[in-house]
């Protein structure tokens, strides 16, 4: 027969005893608590068995609810009667919330008209609108009147790429106007960027002609607007996009790029020429940012709607931190008034492939933690690059990777407004207990 003993007694067992738990302790049968809070129970003790009995309670809950009874109502009401002279509120308080304009944003972006139709002279299927913002993006109080667009890198000859990019091109590596039809029909890009890198003397040394006749192909392969760009060397490019802008006169394509480190003089009188558009490119400095456009307006003659800007997109570490302050402050200026800074703006997001983190296996630390699947890190690193820019104000991205683009779309598209979804209603998304 088990001996009955009291919690006092109980707790007699461990006087002088340095007890701080008691494990596999099992206490069976009925129980009899009788407190006595003027002492003789061991405070350790009695927390223990507190604990213990809540355990025991919240499983009898558990059982309740298993069997259908409404034990939270129970305890609401009595959570309720708890608190004297407290009501329980019947709605949310009501108030308006509202986005001041910032008044001294007068000074709309430049919009910029890429790719003519036969309307104008061209053979473009449709033309894509940047720029005419009044304010930060996606800012409700003032609608961005276009939406950001992607035009997909194409080159003129197979090039080094990660592997989880590379493999989405194999078939058309060779032919720049296919990798062209590829882009616009299997990754529905708005544009395409064909990359003249083969016309560099310490690469193939491609003819300024040879280049054009690339550039003619592309052409005739799709009908969205396109970008022209160079190889990079400041000797050679002048010539190459002079002889490109001939071939593709009446086509409004965009010159990529002037730059103060070449002479702009030749890629702007080509674009004045032939009718295209200059992309002004400088390396993350806002006041180079200004004398070129300011040389490229009153040295060169360029219209105002001629013009878009590229800041330069450093996607590793800090530098991206640095190309979005530096793209922000460049839209601040002009929207409050700074017509030198007024344009829309270009990202060659695809940069985001050069930083290691994008297409390495592994970390070379071998003590940094597990990076994850590359074939997912890229495009995610390629998103988050575009992304962030958007939301400095960049108006147009130059992207490589099929999955990025399509998220980018949709990202920007949603925050835009400009895709159609079925109405979401919000009303009961918050409430409030007290």
């Amino acid at each position: 027969m088990a001996k009955k003993i009291t919690l006092a007694e109980l707790g007699s067992l461990f006087n002088g005893m340095d007890v701080e738990a008691l494990e596999g302790v099992t206490i069976e049968g009925d129980i009899e608590l009788e407190m006595d809070t003027s002492g003789g129970l061991n405070p350790q003790l009695a927390y223990m068995l507190g604990h213990e009995t809540a355990q025991i309670a919240q499983h009898l809950i558990n059982i309740s609810r298993l069997m259908g009874y409404p034990v939270d109502q129970l305890f609401g009401s009595m959570a309720q009667a708890a608190v004297p002279g407290v009501t329980r509120p019947q709605e949310l308080l009501r108030s308006k919330f509202e986005v001041a304009r910032m008044v001294e944003w007068k000074n709309p972006i430049q919009e910029v008209i890429l790719g003519a139709t036969s309307a104008d002279g061209g053979s473009r299927g449709n033309t894509i609108t940047l720029g005419g913002e009044n304010a930060l993006p996606y800012y409700f109080d003032s609608p961005m009147p276009h939406r950001n667009y992607i035009t997909m890198d194409v080159f003129d000859m197979p090039i080094g790429m990660a592997k989880a990019v590379k493999v989405n091109y194999e078939d058309v590596i060779n032919s720049p106007a296919e990798w062209a039809k590829k882009v616009v029909k299997d990754f529905n890009a708005d544009m395409v960027t064909i990359h003249l890198i083969s016309t560099d003397p310490n690469i193939k040394d491609t003819s300024a002609k040879e280049a054009a006749e690339t550039v003619a192909d592309v052409l005739q392969a799709v009908d969205v607007p396109i970008v022209i760009g160079g190889s990079g060397n400041p000797d050679k490019d002048p010539e190459v996009l002079e002889k490109a802008a001939e071939v593709a006169e009446g086509e409004r394509v965009l010159l990529a790029s002037a730059s103060l480190n070449l002479d702009y003089e030749r890629i702007a009188k080509a674009a004045n020429q032939y009718g295209h558009v200059v992309l002004s490119w400088t390396q993350l400095e806002i006041n180079a940012q200004k004398e070129l456009n300011r040389k490229l307006m009153k040295q060169c003659n360029v219209k105002r709607e001629d013009i878009i800007m590229d800041p330069t997109t450093a996607a590793l570490g800090y530098g991206l931190d640095y190309a979005y302050t530096n793209m922000e402050r460049i839209r601040l200026a002009g929207l409050n008034g700074d017509n030198e800074l007024s344009f829309p703006m270009s990202s060659g997001t695809t940069n985001a492939w050069g930083a290691r983190e994008s297409w390495m296996v592994r970390s070379p630390l071998k003590e940094d933690s597990d990076w994850g699947p590359r074939e997912y890190r890229g495009p995610i690193w390629e998103i988050v690059t575009g992304l962030a820019l958007a939301l400095a104000g960049n108006d147009l991205f130059m992207m490589m990777h099929p999955g990025a683009v399509a998220v980018l779309k949709e990202i920007t598209q949603n925050l835009h407004g400009s895709l159609d979804r079925e109405a979401v209603d919000i009303s009961s998304w918050v409430t409030a207990e007290v």
